[in-house]
């Protein structure tokens, strides 16, 4: 799979020590959107493209007795579904543990193309939907254990 880096130990995406994998594609929705640089990922796009299997992460992430999920992030996951979904599903072979999804898409955006209702049918999977909006309120979101930078996002629990 193509990822643009992974961070074996992360404290700040979660509220439990997390693997952090930054995936590499995005379309800008949020900036598109908003009509002015704002992505804090922006200069990910520049970034080197890794190519690393499924097993490799998780083997990573298994011989770590820090961490407790598995927090993907970075452009856009949702962007390179075949390979999240092919994590996620390895992943389920060898630990029960949170795997979290940080998506710019709205929660109707996923359902319409279809990502809910495959990624749903594994336990533990959390997705953290909605676009950064510049100038916005920050929150703190319950599920995620963490505050969030704009209104309208939010983390739900979809399995």
């Amino acid at each position: 799979m193509r990822i643009k880096g992974l961070v074996d130990e992360d404290f700040v995406n979660y509220k439990k020590p997390s693997m952090f994998i930054i995936f590499p594609y995005c379309t800008f929705k949020c900036e598109k959107e908003a009509k002015v640089h704002c992505c804090q990922n922006s200069d990910l796009a520049r970034s080197p493209i890794i190519e690393i299997s499924a097993e490799n992460i998780i083997e990573r992430y298994i011989s770590n007795k820090i961490t407790k999920s598995i927090v993907c992030g970075g452009l856009e996951p949702m962007d390179s579904f075949d390979d999240l979904s092919q994590l996620l599903y390895s992943f389920r072979d060898k630990s029960e543990d949170d795997f979290v999804i940080y998506t710019g898409y709205t929660k109707q955006e996923c359902e319409q193309n279809g990502w809910i209702s495959v990624l749903s049918k594994v336990p533990n999977v959390i997705i953290k939907f909605g676009r950064y909006i510049p100038n916005s309120t920050s929150h703190y979101d319950d599920i995620l254990g963490i505050n969030l930078n704009s209104e309208g996002q939010f983390a739900e629990r979809i399995s």
